[in-house]
């Protein structure tokens, strides 16, 4: 039997994942972890400003993700990517559950977050049990990206080794994924280019054009962004159609189609830079959306969720223009970045206008002491 196993340093879970196989119907590899440090040994060490704010958005992350898992796992009948769920959701409580006992141990006031006033167990299906292995490996990314950024900003070792332990976690959690997609025919491999030749150097300028003359093909980090942003952008897609169709607020359902608009032509850019250079890009996930408009989560909740996903792709655009090596590239990804940016804002002001907005821990304002 093949078990894959989380530990922190209170709780131990093994989950059977009987029946997930690769395409070479070999057993997945079984998760294991060492256990986290305790705080005992560090009593002297308060938490710097990174630590908070890692630990914080990771807490807030983690609330938010028990809620939409335990729903997704109320409506899937495939017993595979149910175990992947279950796997996941494990991993949620348990990072929420070392959290919380570091913010106690700190005095630390525990953020609200998500709650189960935030989901309705009991809404209709929205999504089809292929959308969640898709939706798991979206949400993977952007968690991996604020974990590996995490690892080396941490000094105290008790919450270095969480966040090295959550890092390693997510990544065997995505490798998973990765598996189960492939299994079941879903997984979209990114184009394929021919093997160089020989080793070559770069003899003009115009290497760098895109917008006249003489436009050279693209080059492999180029078409892994595109493939990668146009993979992470399809599924937010059909998390804005389902997210519209349930939003009870009239802004909020204004956002998220707006939303949806903006991450379409998104697509679409990126997908004319890959079929110009005759490779493929992937599919449009909008038919794993269910036609149900009873909600199951909170509007607040969904208008974070989108907020923060959006966030994330400010990182992932930024990264790409930096690999980038054209200048219409370049100029693209800027735009996206500017689109991304206004929405977000204009996100941010719909939670502080209804008071949903959770303030993160902030530096003290001098200014305001010296007033009295």
């Amino acid at each position: 039997m093949n078990r894959f196993l989380f530990e922190d340093k209170t709780i131990t879970t093994l989950i059977s994942m009987n029946g997930v196989f690769a395409m070479n119907q070999e057993p997945v590899e079984s998760i294991k972890t060492t256990k986290i440090e305790t705080r005992t040994n560090h009593i002297n060490e308060k938490l710097t400003s990174a630590e908070m704010g890692k630990l914080w958005a990771t807490y807030t992350g983690n609330t938010m993700a028990k809620c939409v898992l335990s729903y997704y796992l109320k409506h899937v009948d495939d017993q595979d990517i149910k175990k992947v769920l279950e796997n996941a959701l494990t991993l949620s409580e348990s990072l929420v559950k070392s959290i919380k006992e570091i913010f106690i141990q700190e005095g630390f006031p525990l953020p609200i977050g998500y709650t189960e006033e935030d989901v309705n167990l009991e809404a209709p299906r929205l999504f089809s049990d292929e959308f969640y292995l898709h939706y798991l490996k979206y949400t993977s990314k952007a968690g991996m990206s604020i974990y590996s950024i995490a690892v080396p900003l941490m000094i105290r070792p008790d919450v270095k080794d969480f966040f090295i332990y959550t890092l390693d976690s997510t990544v065997k959690l995505i490798t998973q994924v990765n598996e189960v997609l492939e299994a079941k025919g879903f997984f979209v491999k990114p184009p394929t280019i021919p093997t160089p030749k020989k080793v070559d150097f770069v003899q003009q300028q115009n290497y760098l054009s895109g917008f006249f003359g003489a436009i050279r093909p693209l080059h492999a980090l180029e078409v892994a962004h595109l493939f990668d942003n146009i993979e992470n952008n399809v599924t937010s897609k059909a998390l804005l159609i389902a997210f519209s169709q349930v939003a009870k607020n009239e802004k909020v359902q204004k956002f998220m189609l707006r939303g949806k608009e903006i991450t379409n032509k998104h697509v679409e850019t990126c997908s004319h830079q890959l079929h110009k250079s005759n490779l493929p890009s992937p599919p449009l996930l909008d038919n794993l959306v269910s036609t149900s408009t009873f909600s199951p989560f909170s509007d607040k909740l969904m208008l974070w969720h989108k907020i923060d996903m959006f966030s994330m792709k400010i990182r992932s655009y930024a990264n790409a223009a930096s690999l980038n090596g054209r200048r219409d590239l370049g100029a693209m990804y800027a735009k996206f970045q500017m689109d991304v940016s206004l929405y977000i804002e204009d996100g941010t002001n719909i939670m502080i206008d209804h008071g949903w907005m959770e303030q993160p821990p902030e530096a003290i304002d001098r200014e305001d002491l010296a007033k009295g």
